[in-house]
C-alpha cells in the first residue's frame, strides 16, 4: 500500500470535521484579543487554515482581507463554499501553497495566525520565515504542542518524539525572544479544545468502514492518538502565542526560572532592597499576584534587563490594579529598555480585561503610556482624584494616576475610594 493511498484515507477521515487540530472559538477570540487593536481593515495571513474555522471567524472579527493558505485543496473548496454562504467570498482569499515557502513581499499582512500548523515546519522555523511577512506593528498569532508536566512519561515521549520535538512553555519563551520578538500574552488552551477537535473524530472512526483503501492504517494511527490523550493528557498540551517583532527590547511574562533576576534588577534598580523583597513578598500572596502580568525586558545576551509589576488591589472595595514597582538595571537605564516593559504589561494587563491601573509615579513619565507607542489606544490617564479615588496617604495629586481602558459607560463605571494596596505595600 502506497503512502498516498493512506494520506487519502487520512484526509478522508477528518474531511467535513468542525476541526483539524484542538481549538474553540473562544481560543481563537481570546488569541486575537491579546494583539491589541489592528488597523480598520487589516491584511489577515492564516497559514495552514485547514476548512477554514478561524479564517472565518478572523474575517468576521476583524473587517480585514484574509488570505488563507493550505496544501491541501479540498479544504479550500470547503472554506470557498463555507465563506460564499457566509457572504465572505470578497474578503477570504484561500490560496493553494507552502506555508514554509510563501510567495508574499516583506510587510505584506498586519495579522499572521496559525493554529496547529507551526509544528509542520518547526516552531523556530515558522518564527524565522513568517517575520519579514509582518508590517510594522504587525502581530504573530501561533499555537504550539508542548511539555505541560515537569517530567512527562515514557509513554508520552515515545509517542510524540518521532513526530515532533515538544518543549516547555518556558523554552519556546526563550525561542520567541531570540528570534526577536516581544511576547504580548501566552494562553494555555484548555481541556474542552482537546474535546472540540477528538469528540467528533473518535464518531468518525468508529463510523468509518476499515475495509476501504489505506482506511485500516488512518485509523490505528487516530486511535493511538486518542487513546494517548486520553491516558496520558496531563502530559502535554496546546499554549498560544501572541507575538510582535521587538524594536530594541524583547518583552515577555516572567518565567519561574527569572524570579532571582528580578530581584536582581530591583535591587539594584532602588537604593535599598526593599523593592526587591516587595516584588518576592507579592509574588507569594495568591491574592495580590495576577499571572501574566509581571514583566521583563530583555537585553541582547538574553538577560534580564528591566522588570514591571501588576498587581490587584481595590478601589473602594471593587477590583482595580496597582502598577509597581518598575526596575531598570543601572547599566541599561536611558535606553527605552523601562518604556518597553511598561508598555508590554500595561497592554497584558488591558488583554486580560482590567480596566483601571493607579499608578504612583512621575507625572510626566508616565502619561505618554495612554495611547503611546506599543500601548493600545484608549487607555486615558489623568489624577486619580479627577475619579474620586485617593490613596490612604499623603502623596502629591498629580503623582497618584489611573490608567482607564476606554470611556465609563453602562456597564462599567470607574469606581472611587480609598486605594488599598496589598499588605506588602505596608501602606
Amino acid at each position: 500500500m502506497t503512502d498516498n493511498v493512506v494520506r487519502d484515507a487520512f484526509f478522508a477521515l477528518h474531511h467535513g470535521l468542525p476541526r483539524q487540530g484542538p481549538g474553540s472559538d473562544s481560543t481563537t477570540l481570546r488569541l486575537l484579543s491579546l494583539v491589541g487593536p489592528l488597523p480598520e481593515r487589516p491584511r489577515v495571513l492564516d497559514l495552514g487554515c485547514g476548512p477554514g474555522r478561524s479564517a472565518l471567524l478572523l474575517a468576521a472579527e476583524t473587517g480585514g482581507e484574509v488570505t488563507a493558505v493550505d496544501l491541501h485543496e479540498p479544504f479550500l473548496d470547503e472554506l470557498r463554499a463555507t465563506a460564499k454562504a457566509r457572504g465572505l467570498s470578497d474578503r477570504i482569499h484561500p490560496v493553494n501553497a507552502d506555508m514554509g515557502e510563501l510567495p508574499y513581499q516583506d510587510a505584506s499582512f498586519d495579522l499572521i495566525w496559525a493554529e496547529s500548523s507551526a509544528y509542520s515546519i518547526g516552531f523556530d522555523n515558522a518564527l524565522r520565515r513568517w517575520k519579514r511577512l509582518l508590517a510594522p506593528g504587525g502581530s504573530l498569532v501561533l499555537t504550539e504542542c508542548e511539555w505541560t508536566a515537569a517530567d512527562p512519561s515514557p509513554e508520552a515521549r515515545v509517542f510524540w518524539e518521532p513526530h515532533c520535538a515538544l518543549r516547555t512553555t518556558e523554552q519556546n519563551l526563550r525561542a520567541c525572544t531570540g528570534a526577536g520578538y516581544s511576547v504580548l500574552g501566552v494562553h494555555r488552551q484548555p481541556e474542552s479544545d482537546w474535546d472540540e477537535y477528538y469528540g467528533p473524530l473518535a464518531e468518525r472512526a468508529a463510523a468509518a468502514d476499515p475495509r476501504a483503501p489505506g482506511m485500516a492504517d488512518a485509523l490505528a494511527g487516530a486511535r493511538a492518538e486518542l487513546a494517548m490523550r486520553r491516558d496520558h493528557g496531563e502530559d502535554y498540551g496546546y499554549t498560544g502565542y501572541a507575538l510582535r517583532p521587538a524594536a530594541t527590547w524583547p518583552t515577555r511574562p516572567e518565567s519561574a526560572a527569572d524570579a532571582a533576576a528580578v530581584h536582581t534588577v530591583n535591587a539594584a534598580a532602588f537604593p535599598t532592597a526593599a523593592e526587591a523583597d516587595l516584588v518576592d513578598a507579592l509574588r507569594a500572596d495568591t491574592d495580590a499576584w495576577l499571572p501574566g502580568l509581571s514583566y521583563v525586558a530583555e537585553a541582547p545576551d538574553g538577560t534580564v534587563a528591566a522588570h514591571a509589576l501588576i498587581t490587584r488591589c481595590l478601589v473602594g472595595g471593587a477590583p482595580a490594579a496597582a502598577l509597581a514597582p518598575v526596575a531598570v538595571l543601572p547599566r541599561h537605564q536611558r535606553t527605552g529598555a523601562g518604556s518597553a516593559v511598561v508598555s508590554a504589561v500595561l497592554e497584558a494587563a488591558r488583554a486580560r480585561g482590567e480596566r483601571l491601573v493607579l499608578v504612583l509615579g512621575h507625572p510626566e513619565y508616565y502619561p505618554r503610556f495612554a495611547g503611546g507607542p506599543g500601548v493600545s489606544p484608549g487607555w486615558h490617564c489623568t489624577p486619580a482624584s479627577r475619579y474620586g479615588i485617593r490613596p490612604g496617604f499623603e502623596v502629591p495629586d498629580e503623582a497618584m494616576m489611573a490608567l482607564v481602558v476606554g470611556a465609563a459607560d453602562g456597564s462599567w463605571q470607574v469606581p472611587q475610594g480609598t486605594i488599598t494596596y496589598p499588605a506588602a505595600f505596608g501602606v
